[in-house]
């Protein structure tokens, strides 16, 4: 918003000083007998019979045009992990229904421009029963609740991509596809493996591309298909930067990179976390990396590196978004997780054949702390706003989450307390090809 300001005081400023040098330019020609003010423009008509040369007409002074910026946000949360606890509580009488679990985080997932998840588990085979830890499979309405929150995709690389097989892969991703949401991480063939999933956003008169690009550490010893390496994705961090490297070759503006890894409930990062996130930041091909599987709150830290060496901000793990997990089975802030807010800005050039689209850029994080209330029929709620309690958490209980998430998040980027305002239409999701 600076920059339209100063232009528009800017283009205020010419034409200012373009009216005093006509002024002055008159008045001078009238002192040295050159002419009078009635030869300005609109001066009174001169006398019949009269002859003088007409007066020169000044040349406009072209006004600078504005080049505004294209402003968005991406919202991204932690593992949606349902025990069967948890999907005991979306049980209807014909099936299943989220999205009252949901609901209480509605308008935050609503208003961003981006939202991504992170869907840990896999999609139960048509005609298999759902099931929990530790093989498990969730009912498709998951997917449901999902869209109907606003969610525009999800990660699926996970240590359960394949809990349900290779028929829980596809599953997963028809489901996605039949919602309409956009998903990356693993894949129906080698042609869809190699793809990263697109989101394009209109914003300002550009379009900007955003690719998400996901992997995981492995799949908790269960087998991947022999015949179907490429069914998921594990990490490895040369492919990753080729990968992020040719979906900018492909247009891609931004790259996100959703990472499940390392160790479960610990806050602090492990060293692999850090070299794995470390080497991204250093190719300068990733523009922000998200973690997740640790289900705490890690830290939000800006590292070295980064596209045109500007930095690049990482999320080490945001937690849990949706589980049964608290202290009583875990450890404390499994209850808890971080709601990533990241905002980006996309400059872009006016040429003579029309608009090209400059360089788009995180230009920073914010992190808000969110909770489920086990007891309380699971519902996932933003902590900011349920200071006061709920029927099942107190009011100090509410203070000691949140005052974890933040110990856990660190002092580099700020916390946001409320929603942010969408700044236009939602994004298209680009499908993959099969």
């Amino acid at each position: 918003m600076t920059r339209h300001v100063r232009a528009h005081r800017r283009s205020k400023l010419v034409a200012v000083v373009a009216t005093l040098v006509l002024v002055l330019a008159c008045v001078g020609a009238v002192a040295f007998g050159l002419g009078s003010p009635d030869d300005a423009p609109g001066g009174v008509p001169e006398a019949a019979g009269t002859t003088s040369a007409p007066a020169p007409t000044p040349t406009p002074t072209p006004t600078p045009t504005a080049d505004p910026d294209a402003q968005f946000t991406i919202v991204a949360a932690g593992d949606v992990l349902p025990h069967l606890p948890v999907i005991a509580s979306a049980k209807t009488a014909d099936g299943y229904d989220f999205s009252p679990l949901l609901a209480p985080l509605d308008p935050w997932i609503q208003a961003a421009d981006l939202a991504i998840c992170h869907l840990e588990v896999p999609i139960a085979p048509p005609g298999k029963k759902p099931t929990g830890y530790p093989i498990f499979g969730s009912p498709a309405q998951i997917v449901d609740g999902l869209k109907q929150q606003g969610w525009d995709g999800c990660s699926t690389a996970s240590n359960h991509s394949v809990d349900r097989g290779f028929a829980g892969v596809t599953a997963t991703l028809d489901t996605l596809d039949a919602a309409g949401l956009g998903h990356v991480g693993t894949a129906r063939s080698a042609t869809e493996q190699e793809q990263p999933q697109l989101y394009r956003l209109e914003r300002a008169g550009q379009t900007i591309t955003v690719a998400q690009i996901a992997a995981a550490y492995g799949t908790n010893g269960m087998p991947i298909d022999a015949d179907k390496p490429w069914s998921v994705n594990l990490i490895d961090v040369p492919a990753l930067v080729a990968q992020a490297k040719q979906a900018r070759k492909d247009g891609a503006d931004l790259v996100i990179a959703s990472i499940h890894c390392c160790v479960e409930y610990q806050t602090a990062p492990t060293a692999e976390q850090k070299q794995i996130d470390q080497e991204l930041a250093d190719s300068g091909e990733i523009d922000l990396v998200i973690g997740h599987h640790a289900h705490v709150p890690q830290p939000v830290v800006e590292l070295k590196g980064g596209p045109r060496g500007e930095g690049m901000w990482v999320a080490y793990g945001l937690g849990n978004f949706l589980s049964n997990q608290d202290g009583d089975c875990c450890v404390d802030n499994t209850d808890s997780g971080i709601l990533l807010t990241a905002h980006v800005e996309s400059t872009g050039a006016f040429e003579a054949e029309g608009r090209k689209a400059g360089p788009a850029r995180v230009v920073g994080v914010e992190w808000t702390p969110i909770t489920v209330d086990r007891l309380g029929g699971h519902e996932v709620h933003a902590l900011p706003d349920i200071a006061d309690g709920t029927s099942t958490l107190s009011k100090a209980k509410v203070a000691a989450r949140t005052e974890r998430v933040a110990q856990a998040a660190g002092p580099e980027a700020p916390e946001r307390t409320e929603p942010v305002v969408s700044t236009g239409p939602p994004p298209t999701v680009v499908p993959r090809t099969k």
